[in-house]
């Protein structure tokens, strides 16, 4: 055959291989060079569809049966000793495969070795006679860690260029992707958005311009790790985002990315980026922004939908969970955005909510990303972790340098509150002092706690939050609480962790049962939060329940009452390193629940880079949990639309806004009860309604006879 296809559209145009390789290896090329790859990427994409030069692929472009084009490229690049570039190869369309052993793996094992034995067995071959670029050597031979990020990283600039220089042949070039102001524009508008702050009136806001005058300048310092240590209710997210756009546009970076823990926090975070950047320039990127074609009727909305798919727009807004999952996945999907990491600044909001289970794989990645493909991360909190060490293990060439300087004073500066030890109170007693008092907060570590307090207070003017409340009823919660703080009406509420970030509301006193350090001082911010009440008269309330401490708080109680021995002050930033301390001697190794980092360091069972099974075991949180839909208003359309058979992204976010999740012993119990009808293996819609309380608690998961438990 003397021209050999990659593509036919459906409107029976051609593309040719050699136009594809070319298109895809200049592409690759351009994503790789952000991370001095350039040459790597540009052989990458050359070599990557050699295996389509066959009349069994050629044959397939006209309905054929599938043929494996991948694994023919991937034997060139052994050819050449370069198994790093072949394992992209050889996962360009299935995902990134455990590379296994050279020696060990036999031909058909599900590793890169195996299947490469395979196909010399099986004598896979390619008509294609064409000329590669130079490979230069592989990055980071001594460093199996980096390596594996490397590997990745490549490996996302092929799926990416792949995908592009396919999607603009077959759109014949109508692609909607772009369209962006540059970084330099977005700076200009920022920086009329803070010219209002200039003299400012109230000593609190004169604190507020200096952290934000420290982070734009700060703008200008070298690429790297950073930590942003601001008290709540500094204006960090203004000021962050002010030092990673003047930084992005001194060092001629690519992008803004801001990882946050909490999609509540995203939508109120990205709200407030697209009010100064403009709608066009901001992607919000989590499960609850999903786009669904059938809603992509406007340009505006297909540019962010093909953005959410390799993160091309100037500032992203994102979940620690997609993100770290995204890091060390291993499917096209997953990894394409990852090259758009290198060279962009990364902005990780409340850094001490980084699960500790998997602690030292979030840090490795962090460091991992400053020390080799040119990006710079900011850890950004009002309680800052002790992650020094991890970050060093990773990044030893680089030391995280503060934004703010002279920390300590900052928080005496912003000292908005009191606080007081109560020691243990039982539920009765705490009960009493909450209804003494006209408008207080209290925190509690269970929903048990908070459904049987709440049920003690009285009833005219108290609230409960919970996360057996489907999000929408939540958020009207929050909102008629607010209403009556304004008016000065009576206003108690209980609730779980779930108020304590991202979350405006402000409360003259604050009741917070003894859990971490970090939550007692998030729970502060709750209290006196615009620092228009006196310091002595806003009192924070530690205390113990009369319940022993759930399993999962225990290590942070342990840590917190090591840092408070001597009376010493919760806000003092000394206790609060004090209590990080604590906590990482008391977490010891397990810090990397899955093993993560070992498996790329030493392999597993001899088996190197094991990319598949590692992407199979992260889980930022363990799914041991099921959704129940609640039926009850807005919420009841699109929920009987699902039960009816009609499934879209649309349907299911709609869906969302009332949606409960629930351990999958309670599914069960209210499964056997006849209580809840399956939608799916994970999901399903209440049908008693009896079971949900509008007014009080939400899901009830005790009703009748003790068929399931608060947890």
């Amino acid at each position: 055959m003397s021209v050999y296809l990659a593509h036919i559209s459906e409107d029976g145009r051609e593309q040719t291989l050699d136009a594809h390789l070319n298109g895809t290896a200049e592409r690759c090329a351009q994503f790789a060079s952000a991370f001095g790859a350039e040459q790597a990427g540009r052989f990458t994409g050359a070599v990557h569809d050699i295996g389509k030069a066959t009349t069994g692929f050629q044959a397939r472009l006209h309905g054929g049966k599938k043929v494996d084009h991948a694994t023919a490229g991937a034997l060139e690049c052994i050819k050449q000793n370069a198994w790093q570039i072949a394992c992209c190869v050889a996962g360009h369309h299935g995902g990134l495969p455990d590379v296994g052993n050279p020696r060990t793996d036999q031909p058909g094992d599900p590793t890169l070795f195996g299947r490469l034995k395979k196909g010399i067995k099986s004598s896979i071959s390619t008509d294609w006679r064409g000329t590669l670029p130079m490979l230069p050597p592989p990055g980071f031979a001594n460093d199996p860690l980096a390596g594996s990020f490397w590997i990745r990283m490549l490996y996302s600039c092929l799926v990416d260029a792949d995908y592009l220089d396919t999607e603009a042949f077959q759109s014949n070039g109508n692609v909607e992707r772009g369209g962006y102001d540059p970084l330099p524009v977005l700076w200009e508008r920022l920086e009329q958005y803070v010219s209002a702050w200039q003299n400012p009136a109230s000593e609190i806001n004169r604190r507020r311009c200096e952290i934000l005058r420290a982070c734009i300048d700060g703008g200008t310092r070298e690429k790297g790790l950073y930590t942003l240590s601001v008290p709540t209710g500094g204006g960090k997210t203004v000021s962050s985002l002010s030092f990673a756009l003047r930084h992005a546009v001194h060092h001629g970076m690519q992008r803004i990315v801001y990882v946050i823990p909490y999609t509540s926090i995203i939508e109120q975070t990205a709200s407030v980026f697209r009010e100064i950047l403009g709608d066009e320039n901001v992607l919000e990127h989590h499960s609850g922004a999903l786009f669904d074609p059938e809603d992509c009727v406007s340009a505006s909305t297909r540019r962010h939908a093909n953005a959410a798919e390799n993160w091309d727009a100037p500032v992203i807004v994102t979940t620690a969970v997609q993100f770290f999952e995204s890091v060390y996945a291993n499917r096209p999907s997953k990894c394409r955005k990852l090259h758009n990491l290198a060279n962009s600044v990364i902005i990780f909001d409340e850094a001490q909510l980084l699960p500790t289970a998997h602690l030292r794989p979030c840090t490795a990645a962090i460091a991992c990303l400053t020390a080799h493909f040119g990006a710079t991360a900011v850890l950004c909190t009002a309680t800052q972790p002790a992650l020094s060490d991890l970050l060093r293990q990773y990044a030893p060439f680089q030391e995280a340098q503060e934004l703010c300087p002279e920390t300590d004073a900052l928080y005496r500066q912003f000292r908005r509150v009191t606080f007081h030890e109560a020691g243990k109170l039982s539920r009765r007693a705490l009960a009493d002092a909450l209804s003494e008092l006209p408008e207080v907060l209290c925190i509690v570590n269970t929903r048990k706690a908070a459904g049987e307090l709440f049920n003690m207070l009285p009833p005219e003017g108290s609230f409960h939050l919970s996360t057996l409340m489907y999000p929408a009823h939540r958020q009207a919660v929050l909102e008629t609480v607010r209403s009556r703080l304004l008016r000065g009406l009576p206003c108690r509420v209980v609730s779980t962790l779930l108020i304590e970030a991202g979350v405006d509301v402000d409360f003259p006193a604050v009741y917070r049962e003894k859990a971490g350090l970090d939550s007692i001082l998030q729970a502060a911010g709750r209290c006196n939060r615009n620092g228009k009440r006196p310091v002595e008269e806003s009192i924070v309330t530690i205390f113990e329940g009369e319940d022993a401490p759930p399993p999962l708080f225990r290590m942070n109680i342990r840590a917190t009452n090591e840092a408070l021995k001597g009376d010493a002050d919760p806000a003092e930033p000394e206790t609060i390193a004090r209590y990080f301390a604590a906590f990482r001697s008391l977490a010891g190794d397990g810090i990397d629940k899955n093993g993560v980092v070992r498996a790329f360091e030493r392999g597993i069972a001899g088996c190197i880079m094991p990319f598949h099974t590692v992407a199979e075991q992260f889980h930022m949180i363990d799914a041991n949990t099921k959704t129940v839909y609640i039926p009850l208003g807005k919420g009841e359309k699109p929920i009987r639309s699902l039960q009816a058979g009609l499934h879209s992204r649309k349907l299911y976010r709609l869906a969302g806004r009332y949606a409960v999740s629930v351990y999958e012993q309670h599914y069960n119990a209210l499964l056997s009860a006849g209580d809840i009808e399956p939608l799916d293996e994970n999901s399903a819609v209440l049908c008693n309604l009896d079971l949900y309380d509008e007014n009080g608690a939400g899901l009830s998961l005790d009703a009748d006879s003790g068929k399931a438990l608060f947890i």
